[in-house]
């Protein structure tokens, strides 16, 4: 879709906290379903009718379901989809070929899997405590979006803008169709869930407001065309067969708060969730008994011979370490 929808969709994932962008990864890596476990671990049960069989394993729906629930908001969407759900069953299968494999290899059995899949584990079980914590903790209020919309109405100026859903298809002929049946009295966003292959099928081919020189130039040349309320005949793009419907206009000028919420809110929260993690850490260490041997840590780097320290001559000994003070 425009480049600025792209972009907007980018800005909505840094709501997403830096505290859990490498299990987030992690997880889209090496998925969330029960099946194949390596090193001979015990297989979650199965549930669900079966999606796809793949040699002597199985996908079911709700190894799918929990494939889903475990994807990152943004890309939740994309699974309402028909192209979506085809894109992430596939995905799912690639996966089970490759734990297959791996085992035919022997890649799933031995020390290190096992050392790897208690890192893992630990790191799950981290990431799982900060969420809660971190999550549960972090608040925007009300006051916050207030002042910073005040301190910062400059950001959200835009010029003359218009709202539009559409339909986006591959074949003319399929797009005719569809134009075919709205005419006849079908209803647009409904028909848009059910056949829409872009993201935005999920919300009835809602693509929110955007201005000038933000799509690509078919698209905007028929949209602006339209009168609200309107929609238009087949229109031909680099990505598809769209058919448009011009939902709002509005004038140039600052947008109102209620409409940049949650934008302002992607903002505030990482720092938010900063705070409330120093915090955290704080509050551990409070608790907590630490010893740290200052004269193992500074060996580290000077190991060599089979892991045995280097042998510093007096004149190259370490200056002592002062612990930082405390604030």
């Amino acid at each position: 879709m425009s480049t600025d929808n792209k972009k907007e969709l980018y800005v909505k994932t840094i709501t997403i906290s830096k505290l859990f962008t490498t299990t987030v990864c992690l997880v889209a890596l090496v998925g969330c379903q029960g099946s194949s476990t390596p090193g001979g671990a015990k297989t979650e049960k199965k549930t669900g009718a079966v999606l796809a069989e793949v040699n002597d394993g199985s996908i079911t729906t709700g190894d799918f379901e929990r494939e889903l629930k475990n994807l990152p908001e943004y890309l939740k969407a994309m699974a309402d989809t028909p192209q979506g759900r085809k894109e992430m069953l596939d995905t799912m299968v690639i996966r089970e070929l490759i734990l297959q494999q791996a085992s035919k290899d022997g890649l799933d059995k031995g020390p290190e899997i096992e050392d790897k899949l208690q890192d893992l584990k630990k790191r799950l079980i981290i990431e799982s405590f900060l969420k809660k914590k971190v999550e549960s903790e972090s608040k925007v209020s009300d006051e916050d979006l207030k002042k910073f919309y005040e301190q910062n109405k400059e950001k959200f100026k835009s010029g003359e803008q218009i709202k539009a859903s559409h339909i986006l298809v591959k074949t003319d002929k399929e797009a005719k169709e569809i134009l075919a049946r709205i005419k006849g009295g079908g209803n647009f966003e409904e028909l848009a869930k059910k056949s829409s292959a872009d993201s935005s099928a999920a919300k009835g081919g809602d693509l929110g407001w955007f201005g000038k020189g933000s799509m690509v130039p078919a698209f905007e040349k028929a949209a602006l065309a339209l009168k609200e309320g309107q929609v238009s005949d087949v229109v031909k793009s680099d990505f598809g067969f769209h058919i448009i419907k011009l939902t709002g206009k509005r004038a140039a000028g600052v947008r109102p708060l209620e409409e940049v919420k949650d934008q302002i809110k992607g903002a505030i929260m990482p720092t938010k969730q900063q705070e409330v993690f120093q915090k955290i850490k704080e509050e551990l260490k409070k608790t907590a008994k630490i010893t740290v041997k200052e004269d193992v840590l500074n060996g580290l780097d000077s190991k060599k011979d089979g892991g045995k320290p280097e042998e510093k001559k007096p004149a190259e000994a370490a200056a002592p370490t002062v612990a930082p003070e405390k604030k």
